[in-house]
């Protein structure tokens, strides 16, 4: 391999936004962010979050509902 085409390895430090946790890694910068982590994140903690309310059919006529009283 040629050795002045691959960037430099170090100690990195990833923080995760949600959470705040943070661990140490070797990447080309020295401070990564990330959205979510595994300490956060729904998958790994079993954790259930229900993004929508309803059915479709409830959320549909809801939205009905307010453009018949906004017109």
């Amino acid at each position: 391999m040629k050795k002045t085409i691959h960037p430099e390895l170090m100690r990195a430090t990833v923080i995760c936004a949600g959470c705040g946790s943070s661990h140490e890694t070797r990447a080309t910068q020295p401070e990564l962010r990330v959205d979510v982590c595994s300490a956060c994140h729904p998958a790994y903690t079993g954790e259930v979050r229900r993004a929508t309310t309803g059915s479709r059919v409830e959320r549909f006529e809801r939205r009905r509902r307010l453009a018949v009283t906004t017109t």
